[in-house]
């Protein structure tokens, strides 16, 4: 499998890294704006460098698109007109219409597009899925330092937007209603953001997310009938207690839960080179992406109601 990674800053010199070491994938190129960038990368593993991505295009069988979410669209179409596999980072555009362009043209190409939730394949994730079952009430803290990328989007599209996939996932009820706040902390875009959605199914969510906080927190927490749920996405752990008959009598059990070792983004890859070999759906499809987007657009617009 001919693979190639357009964007080789922050996140896509990690794809180019996995790609390089992949077994039955051959990293054909890699493409940068920055030309600096693209041979440092480039030499680092072991391929060619290119500062044009209409390079890549008779090069590839697959490719990942990590270049600015202004240019996901753009950049991705060209490719999924010659029929590639694309893995696009979140969010999958700037806008549901642009996803919705982007979704039609691989649709008519017969292409494979793929959104890069990576948390979907977090492994304490994975290992926690089975005993999500209707939950209630769902809390999530997701918060970081200051970063010195991503700040042409909000919080709400740069961060929660991971979590707000993983809901949509998980809960599987339609959204019914949004509220949100947010504040512009030290940029002219949204720094923290906080939101409250009900779905259909009774279950609310609040989530926190934050890119100027202190200490960095990437928690989720889910209470349901007799169980607790909680997941630490960075250490990758999960716990898990239950309310259990005892001698006739209510007991708690419960601890930590085995999880893999291994790296999302690896998963996540691995994952999209083999629905790209094998013509099967990718763990998160161009059109789950999309609907990721869509609920991202309405924390936003309920935000800006409260501003």
């Amino acid at each position: 499998m001919r693979v190639g990674v357009v964007g080789v800053g922050h996140l896509g010199r990690h794809h180019a890294r996995i790609y390089a070491a992949m077994d039955g994938v051959e990293l054909v190129g890699v493409a940068d704006i920055d030309a600096a960038r693209a041979g440092e990368i480039a030499a680092k593993c072991g391929t060619r460098a290119f500062t044009d991505a209409r390079d890549l295009l008779d090069e590839v069988d697959a490719v990942s698109v990590a270049v600015p979410t202004i240019a996901h669209v753009e950049v991705a179409t060209a490719f999924v007109e010659r029929g590639t596999a694309v893995l696009v980072e979140k969010p999958l555009a700037v806008s549901v219409a642009e996803a919705d362009r982007l979704i039609a043209s691989a649709e008519r190409h017969g292409a494979l597009l793929a959104a890069g939730h990576t948390e979907r394949f977090n492994p304490a994730v994975e290992a926690a899925r089975p005993l999500i079952q209707n939950p209630r009430f769902i809390e999530v803290h997701r918060l970081g330092t200051f970063p010195e990328r991503s700040l042409d989007i909000d919080v709400i599209f740069d961060v929660m937007i991971h979590d707000l996939d993983l809901l949509l996932s998980l809960v599987g009820s339609d959204v019914v209603s949004v509220e949100a706040v947010g504040v512009n902390v030290l940029t002219a875009r949204t720094d923290i953001a906080n939101a409250r959605i009900r779905f259909a199914s009774g279950c609310i969510a609040n989530l926190t997310a934050s890119r100027i906080s202190r200490d960095r927190v990437r928690k989720i927490r889910f209470f349901q009938h007799s169980t607790y749920v909680s997941i630490d996405y960075a250490a990758r752990e999960v716990e898990v207690y239950k309310v259990v008959a005892q001698d006739g009598r209510p007991a708690i059990q419960g601890g930590r839960l085995p999880v893999a070792d291994d790296e999302p983004l690896r998963r996540e890859l691995a994952d999209f080179v083999d629905a790209a070999r094998t013509g099967r759906r990718p763990g998160v499809t161009g059109r789950e992406g999309r609907d990721a987007l869509a609920l991202a657009a309405m924390v936003a617009d309920k935000m800006r109601e409260t501003a």
